[in-house]
């Protein structure tokens, strides 16, 4: 196991139950908008989530931070036993309401990933793998989570979590677009500056417009952030920076995520195994 004295600080316990009481509060405008999905997860997410998790029928997989549980459902649907939880009640109460039972075998639960004694409650069957979709970043903690997936999963069993990629889509980066002349034509060029990167910080900001409150999110490099699980025994044994298509149909904005920056990925994803 490598030897990681000194690595960067990834732990902002302070936010916990900040968390907690954000979600909580922002759970019914966050169901009402998400629904079940949105571009970012058909398009950037899902596709390779689908197909790094490569969940079987009558497997036992977990969702971590399942939120209204639409990621929770599309296993379910591939034929895999789901357990899901959240750490905000309500929305758990809408991932309930919102699944049936053409969406197959799926257990909610109210459950904070740092909370390791409450995720042990799983561990009497061990899981084929775990999937955590856009939620690590609003985790002010992330150690007891990978600790505890790793006695959760089975040997060879596979994590796949996706996020905002810290090095393009942060509190730290801005899109922006130039208009320049070349040989007589008008040209636009789009692209990411970016003002911060190695420092872990927690900002805090709003992932749908007109969202009630300001939820915290919890920047990390990817060398803390990925050594988290490469402490603990994981293996890193895939990764996709995803990036919307030229042909995407382009948002309302013009400086939004969306074919104009089609060579700048706002979203990655990584399989971290167990061996």
């Amino acid at each position: 196991m490598p030897d990681l004295r000194g690595k960067a600080e990834t732990s902002f316990p302070e936010y916990r139950h900040e968390v907690e009481r954000v979600w909580n509060h922002n759970s019914a405008y966050w169901d009402s908008s998400m629904g079940e999905g949105n571009d970012f997860v058909d398009v950037l997410c899902w596709p390779v989530i689908e197909k790094l998790l490569s969940v079987q029928p009558g497997q036992l997989a977990l969702d971590v931070a399942c939120g209204n549980g639409l990621t929770s459902r599309r296993l379910g649907r591939l034929g895999a036993r789901v357990v899901a939880f959240d750490v905000a009640e309500e929305m758990i109460r809408f991932a309930r309401k919102r699944s049936s039972v053409e969406d197959g075998d799926i257990r909610y639960f109210v459950l904070d990933a740092n909370d390791e004694e409450g995720m042990a409650q799983f561990g009497g069957e061990k899981f084929d793998c775990a999937l955590s979709n856009m939620a690590l970043f609003d985790m002010a903690e992330i150690e007891p989570l990978f600790r505890s997936l790793f006695s959760l999963l089975k040997p060879g069993g596979r994590f796949v979590f996706s996020m905002m990629h810290p090095c393009f889509n942060q509190a730290s980066s801005a899109l922006y677009g130039e208009r320049e002349e070349r040989d007589g034509e008008e040209v636009m060029t789009y692209g990411v500056r970016v003002n911060g990167y190695m420092t872990p910080t927690m900002f805090s900001g709003r992932a749908l417009g007109g969202q009630p409150l300001p939820q915290p999110y919890f920047h990390r490099p990817l060398y803390a952030l990925l050594n988290v699980g490469l402490q603990v025994g994981f293996v890193l044994d895939g990764i996709e920076e995803r990036a919307f298509p030229t042909t995407h149909q382009p948002g309302r904005r013009e400086l939004s995520w969306g074919p104009n920056f089609s060579e700048i990925p706002p979203v990655i994803v990584f399989r971290m195994q167990r061996p």
